[in-house]
Order: C-alpha cells, then sequence, then structure tokens
C-alpha cells in the first residue's frame, strides 16, 4: 500500500491516496492489470472520489484512465501515477513489464538411467523458455518428483524444487537417490506458470529417471 498525502486542516477533507499493486507491481507484454485506490481523509476513513490513473512511461499503456486498467507494452519500468479532480496526486508507482512467456520445453534429453553401483544422482534435467520481448530470467520453475514404486524410495531434487531461470531462460534441477530401496523409476514434471496463474505453453514438462541396481 502507497500513500501520498497533502496538508488540510479539515479532517474530513481528501489528504491521501492509497494505492495497491496487483502481482507486486508486476505484469507481462501483452498483459493487463488494474490496479486499485482509494482516496482518505485526514483521520484514513475512505472518501467518495473518482480517480483517475495516467502512466509517465510508453512501457505501460492506461487503457482505461477511471479505473487503471493497463496493458504491458514492452519490458522495462514503468511509472504509474493516481490523482483525484481535485488534483491530489499520488506519488508515481514502479511497476515492472516482464517479457510475456511464451513457452516452457525441455532442453535436453527427458530420459536418464542411473547405476546406482557408480552415482546416486541424475544428469542434468534442463528446461527452457522463451518469452516475447526479452530473456526470462529470474522466473520461477517448478520441480516436482514421484518415485514408482511409492513406498519405501526417497529422492532430492538439488538444487531445491523451485529453481529461477538464468539470462538464457534455462532452469535445471537433478535427482539425488538415498540410502535405501532402488525405486523402479522417478518421474520429474516442471511446472511454469504466467503472473496471472495460467500454465505457460508446454507447461508441464515431464523427465523420467531410471535407477538401476
Amino acid at each position: 500500500m502507497v500513500f501520498a498525502c497533502k496538508l488540510n486542516t479539515d479532517v474530513n477533507q481528501p489528504v491521501a491516496i492509497e494505492i495497491v499493486l496487483p502481482d507486486s507491481g508486476r505484469v507481462e507484454v501483452s498483459d493487463t492489470f488494474r490496479p486499485s485506490g482509494r482516496v482518505l481523509n485526514a483521520l484514513g476513513d475512505s472518501v467518495q472520489a473518482p480517480l483517475f490513473w495516467v502512466s509517465f512511461d510508453s512501457t505501460l499503456q492506461v487503457l482505461d484512465s477511471t479505473t487503471g486498467v493497463s496493458l504491458g507494452i514492452a519490458p522495462g519500468s514503468a511509472r504509474l501515477q493516481a490523482h483525484t479532480t481535485g488534483k491530489l496526486f499520488s506519488n508515481p508507482q514502479t511497476v515492472s513489464v516482464l517479457p510475456h512467456l511464451d513457452s516452457l520445453l525441455a532442453a535436453g534429453p527427458t530420459r536418464d538411467t542411473v547405476s546406482v553401483t557408480t552415482d546416486s544422482l541424475s544428469d542434468s534435467l534442463v528446461v527452457q523458455t522463451y518469452s516475447t520481448g526479452g530473456v526470462t530470467s529470474s522466473r520461477p520453475v517448478i520441480f516436482s518428483a514421484t518415485v514408482f514404486p511409492d513406498s519405501g524410495p526417497v529422492v532430492t531434487l538439488l538444487p531445491r524444487d523451485t529453481v529461477l531461470t538464468d539470462f538464457s531462460g534455462i532452469a535445471v534441477t537433478q535427482v539425488r537417490l538415498h540410502a535405501g530401496p532402488v525405486p523402479d523409476s522417478v518421474v520429474v514434471t516442471a511446472t511454469m506458470k504466467h503472473l496471472d496463474g495460467t500454465a505457460v505453453p508446454g507447461s508441464p514438462v515431464t523427465f523420467v529417471v531410471e535407477f538401476r541396481p
């Protein structure tokens, strides 16, 4: 929440604008988001007053000045401001416009066979994301492992189950088999989502790791 204030001796008059940006102030290129805001008086109570929205940067376009619905135009940062007809302005708030995630694909073999007599760590399981308008670095890919049979064998994903993409849009994990029963196979899925929660095309990507005595 962000506040912008001005001095006013009448406690019932508007003195501040409270702004809430969705998705931590992030939007993908070609997607829309809608900020919310309300006008407050000196007591912190809501005041009935319309808000109008404006973007100061070409990376973000305000489609409707009365609702604040905005469209990501190009990767980068943008400044978004709300104001009233009474010339009360919020401080410009930063919106991060991210490249649009187009697809998630395997960037290497999707099957691996591991001989537990020599090793307990699989080869790298690699996915790469592709995007419109830029590189999708630091976007989370969630890896999940299912062991067959589902009783006894224990595995760990390394370095962890959630991996951020690098500057090539790549995320990597490996499967570590712990001491104990040897599973027939481990199925690993890689999932990636847009900011709005919908799946990126190609997600999930499935890998199969077979362990052999």
